[in-house]
């Protein structure tokens, strides 16, 4: 009976028709990486995104997939200015017809969350992040693209004004939200009002090797922009002449941060990806000072059994353990950061880098594909129970008249 059971079960699964909503594929970046996960879980899905014009050679896993893009594709060389193409993004986004499919899976930081569904369909939301640019980040992406004060910046303001109002409403038609850190789910309530469930994302564990013996330098990487703060990290070693920092990464805050360091800091700039492993297997910690919605390096640092010495605060709060896989520190300052190096110093000895290793292991591949797939089916079995209720009966009203 159980068998029979289990192999219905099996066929409705494989039955179960599905869609993937992806926001945009310009590249490979960590949201790429959930959404091949969540391929490897739905080998049958159908992708949906805005444009596409990642290498397949990058992302193999999109190799032979069926994925449909939005009117924006037609663009003429779309990949250049797709950004720019913001205001169109909900209109676009509501244009997909979805109709065929059971499951929806967005996977959304901006407006794939969006889809148009209908009542009989259930839409999960893997939430990265609600789009920081339209809420919390307004006045930094304002500051930093140069639109402050001006014609063009009364224009995009107003733009970003009616895309919350849009944003806000869409949020009503994703059946159950996932956030990718409870951070994320705290940002899902204020902006949405609704509550998630955290699944932490994949890290892809296997291709880092642990490295017990650890040399004297640490470790900074990361794309060189302001949020990441690599600048506050090379002026506190700036301060520590006694002390090694390597900076791995390239970007707009290159030249800046190359003429901040003193001569204990060695800015490498961008590096393959098997040197920048090398470096992080061999640091004595692995330094990390940006305000993450998760953070993947830090991680991927611990893969390595390598401690991390991080700002306490986003996602960086949920996978470092102070005094046991790193060591956190309250501002994003020079001498908050100066104080948790100086405690990590006098406590190095009492890291244990096979127990940071382990700890690294619960955010791996297999337990993201394995946590994801058992939330979607309960909820999935849940809908199928309550589409086959019959509807209850209250009061005497709902009896129907019966012939005399």
């Amino acid at each position: 009976m159980n068998n029979n059971k289990s192999a219905i079960k099996s066929r409705k699964e494989n039955s179960t028709r599905v869609a993937v909503i992806h926001d945009w594929l310009p590249l490979v970046g960590g949201a790429e990486r959930v959404l091949e996960q969540i391929l490897q879980i739905y080998p049958q899905a159908d992708v949906y995104t805005l444009v596409d014009f990642v290498s397949r050679a990058d992302a193999p896993f999109l190799q032979d997939r069926n994925v449909t893009t939005s009117f924006l594709q037609k663009f003429p060389k779309v990949e250049k200015y797709y950004r720019n193409l913001l205001p169109l993004f909900p209109y676009a986004i509501e244009q997909f017809d979805l109709r065929q499919y059971e499951l929806i899976v967005s996977s959304s930081s901006a407006v794939a969350k969006g889809v148009i569904t209908s009542p009989d369909q259930l839409h999960v939301c893997y939430c990265h992040s609600p789009m920081r640019y339209a809420w919390d980040l307004q006045a930094h992406y304002l500051k930093h693209t140069g639109l402050s004060s001006g014609l063009r910046s009364v224009f995009i303001r107003y733009v970003l004004h009616k895309l919350r109002m849009w944003d806000v409403i869409s949020s009503n038609r994703v059946d159950l939200f996932i956030a990718n850190s409870t951070y994320i789910a705290e940002r899902i309530n204020k902006t949405y009002r609704r509550e998630s469930t955290v699944i932490n994302p994949p890290v892809n564990i296997n291709r880092f090797q642990i490295e017990t013996r650890k040399e004297d330098f640490y470790l900074a990487a990361s794309r060189q922009v302001p949020y990441k703060r690599i600048d506050l990290i090379v002026e506190a070693f700036k301060q520590r002449p006694d002390k090694r920092l390597i900076v791995i990464g390239d970007g707009p805050e290159h030249k800046k941060i190359k003429a901040l360091a003193g001569p204990n800091v060695q800015i490498l700039g961008y590096q393959p990806d098997a040197v920048m492993v090398d470096y992080m297997r061999r640091a004595k910690a692995f330094v990390f000072a940006a305000q993450e919605d998760f953070g993947i390096l830090p991680v991927e640092a611990q893969a390595c059994g390598t401690p991390v010495i991080a700002y306490g605060r986003g996602g960086a709060r949920e996978t470092v353990i102070d005094k046991r896989t790193g060591m956190l520190f309250g501002e994003q300052t020079v001498p908050s950061l100066l104080n948790a190096l100086e405690r990590f110093e006098r406590l190095q000895e009492k890291f244990n880098s096979a127990e940071i290793r382990q700890h690294a292991s619960s955010f791996s591949e297999e337990r993201f594909r394995q946590e994801l797939k058992a939330f979607i089916d309960q909820r999935l079995s849940e809908k199928d129970r309550s589409m086959f209720r019959p509807p209850a009966l209250h009061g005497a009203d709902n009896i129907p008249n019966l012939p005399r």
